[in-house]
C-alpha cells in the first residue's frame, strides 16, 4: 500500500475543505449595515420620478441610506443578465430577445437597460450601508433554466467581490438552493409566502420575505421565524397602518415604494 500517496490525498482533502469553510465565512461576516429597516424597492423611484430598477433608483437608495436596495435580474435570449421586473422590455419578451436588441430602447430617463455587471459595479461605488437585495426571477422557459440564471448571478457577485454587500431573494424554492450550493456562505430570503418558518430553517433559507398580508392571516409564523433566527421582511409595504404594525412586530426589514416615508416614521420612533 502506497502511504505516501494516502497521506496526500487526506492532505489535499483538508486543504480543500479548509479553503471551502472559510470561504462560506466570509461571505458571512457580518457587515455593518444602515441601522434601519427600511430596503427600497426597485430602488428609490417615486418621489423623484426615476424609473424603477434604474441606476438612478439605486443610488437614490443609497444616498437615503437605506438599509437595502431591491432590484430584479432576468436573463436575455444571449444569455446576458439584466435588470427588470417585468418579463417583456419595450413589448419585447426578454428570455426570447437579445440584449443587442433590447437596449436600443431606453428607460425613461434615458439610461440604458443595466445589465447585472452595471448594476452591481454602480451598487458597490462608494456603497458602505446599502445591501443589495438581488431577487432572482423566475424563468418562463423552465425550472433548470432559472438554476442557471441563480449560478450565473452568484458567479458575477463573486467575480465583483459584492457578495458581503448581497442578499438573495426569489420566489422560485429550487432558485434559492441553487444560490446555497454556488455559495454556501450567501443570503437568502424566500418571496412565495406558502412555506412555514420550520420549514425554511430546516432547508437552510435564512429568511422569510412575504406579503406583509401572509404575515396577517398567520400571525404566529412572526414569533416561529424569531425563535428559528430567522430574517423577518415584508413586502411591499407604502400605507403607515402596515408599517407601524410591522415595526412594532419587530421586523428586521420593510420592503416599500415609500422608502423617505418609512425612514422619517423610523427616525421619529428612535427619538
Amino acid at each position: 500500500m502506497n502511504y505516501r500517496r494516502i497521506n496526500i490525498f487526506f492532505l489535499s482533502a483538508g486543504v480543500s475543505l479548509l479553503i471551502s469553510c472559510t470561504t462560506a465565512r466570509k461571505n458571512s461576516i457580518s457587515k455593518k449595515f444602515a441601522a434601519n429597516p427600511v430596503v427600497a424597492h426597485r430602488g428609490a423611484f417615486k418621489k423623484n420620478g426615476f424609473p424603477e430598477n434604474s441606476v438612478a433608483s439605486l443610488k437614490e437608495a443609497i444616498r437615503l441610506k437605506c438599509t437595502g436596495s431591491e432590484f430584479d435580474v432576468r436573463m436575455t435570449a444571449d444569455d446576458s443578465l439584466i435588470i427588470n421586473h417585468d418579463p417583456n422590455f419595450n413589448k419585447l419578451e426578454i428570455e426570447k430577445t437579445t440584449y443587442a436588441e433590447l437596449s436600443q430602447y431606453k428607460l425613461p430617463n434615458g439610461e440604458k437597460l443595466p445589465t447585472l455587471r452595471e448594476y452591481l459595479l454602480a451598487g458597490i461605488a462608494g456603497n458602505k450601508l446599502t445591501r443589495l437585495v438581488l431577487e432572482i426571477k423566475p424563468s418562463g422557459l423552465g425550472k433548470e433554466r432559472g438554476k442557471l440564471i441563480a449560478a450565473r448571478s452568484v458567479a458575477l457577485v463573486k467575480e465583483l467581490n459584492a457578495a458581503p454587500m448581497t442578499v438573495y431573494i426569489s420566489f422560485d424554492y429550487d432558485i434559492l438552493k441553487k444560490v446555497m450550493e454556488a455559495d454556501p456562505g450567501a443570503s437568502t430570503q424566500y418571496l412565495n409566502g406558502e412555506r412555514s418558518p420550520e420549514q425554511l430553517k430546516a432547508d437552510g433559507i435564512a429568511g422569510a420575505d412575504y406579503h406583509f398580508s401572509v404575515f396577517k392571516k398567520n400571525p404566529g409564523w412572526i414569533e416561529e421565524a424569531k425563535k428559528y433566527k430567522l430574517i423577518l421582511n415584508a413586502w411591499t409595504v407604502n400605507d403607515t397602518e402596515a408599517m407601524d404594525w410591522l415595526l412594532k412586530s419587530g421586523f428586521d426589514f420593510i420592503t416599500t415604494n415609500e422608502p423617505e416615508l418609512l425612514l422619517k416614521k423610523t427616525a421619529s420612533s428612535a427619538k
